[in-house]
């Protein structure tokens, strides 16, 4: 164990700080800045998706030993005559199942076929086509039509994802496509991390800011764990795809058998565009395509909060959104998102606004209005609330992205904000295993404290899902417990992040207690 810890952390720094682009470059960070964290093991949680074979309580199966010998000749007779049908199992469709979902179904299950051979935005709008058909399903409809579909049917990974995002469990494991055999047995939590492994981050170059705190966080738990670990090389991708590819070549070459990274969005295009990927690896971002078969990805994208920002409203029975946004490229990004979900799930956007708008009461005249979803720094909020008030909505429930918290911080401000919800990473509220809480890591380490520290959790985050990830992909339902919220995997190898929910109070953000999703 301490010859795994020397030799990643003491590996030779670069020559220059100044790295040529598409130059794979290897890297590494002192361990003394890190092994003061608090030392733990994750935790992994299993949701039971079936009853045990033997419960105490369970009703007992009824034998014909069981019932008295008249009994049983009546019901022996009434079975030869057809009166009694015997008990079969079969996949096939019941009479319960009407032409409307029959018709869902089959739509949905030809748009799936299409879907495997599209790319780009051709496949985000047969996705979108295929969750609103799905949405049309009640629960126990969607239920049971999942189940019949077997793993590997292009249609189970829609089916399965839109049983998570409902909060239901998966009636078996999604088809994965990969082949984690060379490393050695997991343990009883299914902790099972990679032999070599190889992180790629933007070092130098434009993006470098953002991936220290990422690259500490990893770290972070990495130090953290006191099992076995595997031997880690750091490669320099330089913020391009260019070098993002010259690194994924060069960590193939050392003989890794995973790869974490890379952290940009066009460095993840670049590698999830190419013919075949030798090594399966984590991506730290979403590409412009889907991510290929056989690989992962993680991401705290704009899209992902817009996601859980429409689950969180949906949750509370808010099906009429306002919404209120910035014309950044941010911004845009998670009302797409959010717009898409609340559709898939019966629910709609009745109104947009600028963010500059002076009046409100023009946009929701004679509309009903169920909630707002702002998505806007805190400082544009601040100004945006007493408008609500004046067009006689601000009662509504009201849901933000994590952007309003850039821009506050004064609380004799911010109390305006009061109520406003809005995702944060789980490590804010409460201790996670190997790392502590937010406060007690950034009062040691300076990439943990303010807004880093949300990238700092990120990367924590990357280093559990690189130990878990075999688990996740085998349980249908299992999650991982981590810094930036509670992690699964959905169908298509994206990690699903439920975050926690924190809210202003008296102008200082909070834990909202009761946010049950």
């Amino acid at each position: 164990m301490a010859s795994t810890e020397r030799s990643t952390s003491c590996a030779r720094a670069p020559k220059s700080p100044r790295l040529p682009i598409g130059v794979a470059t290897t890297w590494s960070v002192p361990g003394v800045c890190i092994v003061v964290l608090h030392r733990g093991a994750s935790r992994i949680v299993t949701r039971s998706t079936s009853m045990p074979a033997r419960m105490p309580n369970a009703v007992p199966r009824v034998t014909f030993r069981s019932i008295p010998r008249i009994a049983t000749l009546l019901l022996a007779t009434a079975l030869a005559v057809g009166c009694v049908p015997t008990p079969t199992r079969s996949t096939a469709p019941t009479d319960t199942t009407n032409a409307a979902t029959r018709d869902a179904m089959l739509q949905a299950s030809q748009l799936a076929i299409a879907a495997s051979t599209q790319t780009g935005t051709q496949r985000h709008d047969t996705d979108a086509q295929i969750d609103r058909l799905l949405a049309q399903l009640d629960d126990a409809t969607l239920q049971r039509e999942a189940a019949r579909l077997a793993a590997d049917d292009p249609l189970y990974g829609y089916a399965g994802r839109a049983l998570l995002r409902r909060g239901l469990p998966l009636p078996h494991a999604f088809a994965r496509g990969w082949n984690f055999d060379n490393r050695p047995p997991a343990e009883r939590d299914g902790y099972r991390p990679p032999v070599k492994l190889a992180v790629l981050l933007p070092l130098s170059g434009s993006l470098s800011v953002a991936a220290r705190p990422v690259r500490d966080g990893f770290l972070a738990g990495y130090y953290g764990e006191t099992r076995r670990r595997p031997e880690v090389r750091f490669y320099d991708t330089a913020g391009s795809a260019a070098g993002a590819m010259s690194a994924y070549d060069r960590a193939t070459a050392d003989g890794n058998d995973f790869v974490v990274g890379p952290l940009g969005r066009d460095e993840v295009s670049a590698l999830f565009g190419r013919a075949e990927l030798g090594v399966p690896m984590l991506a730290l971002n979403r590409g412009t395509q889907s991510t290929p078969k056989g690989q992962s990805s993680f991401s705290l994208s704009p899209e992902d909060e817009g996601l859980a920002a429409a689950d969180y409203l949906l949750h509370r029975n808010a099906r009429n959104v306002l919404v209120i946004a910035a014309g950044d490229d941010t911004q845009r990004r998670a009302v797409a998102s959010f717009r898409e979900r609340l559709a898939a799930r019966g629910g709609s956007v009745v109104a947009v606004a600028d963010d500059d708008a002076t009046d409100f009461a023009p946009v929701v005249a004679g509309k009903q209005i169920d909630a707002v979803f702002i998505a806007t720094k805190g400082n544009v909020a601040r100004a945006i609330v007493p408008r609500l008030q004046a067009a006689g909505i601000g009662d509504k429930p009201r849901a933000a992205t994590s952007q309003i918290l850039s821009g506050t911080g004064k609380a004799e401000d911010d109390r305006v904000l009061d109520g406003i919800a809005f995702p944060s990473e789980s490590w804010v509220t409460r201790s996670v295993r190997g790392l502590g809480t937010a406060e007690a890591t950034g009062a040691r380490l300076p990439s943990a404290k303010g807004p880093a520290g949300r990238l700092f959790a990120f990367g924590f985050d990357a280093w559990l899902l690189t130990a878990y990830l075999d688990s996740l992909g085998r349980d249908a339902g299992a999650a991982v417990e981590g810094a930036t919220g509670v992690l699964h995997l959905d169908g298509f190898g994206n990690v699903q992040r439920t975050p926690a929910w924190s809210t202003f109070a008296n102008g200082d953000p909070a834990p909202l207690a009761d946010a049950a999703r």
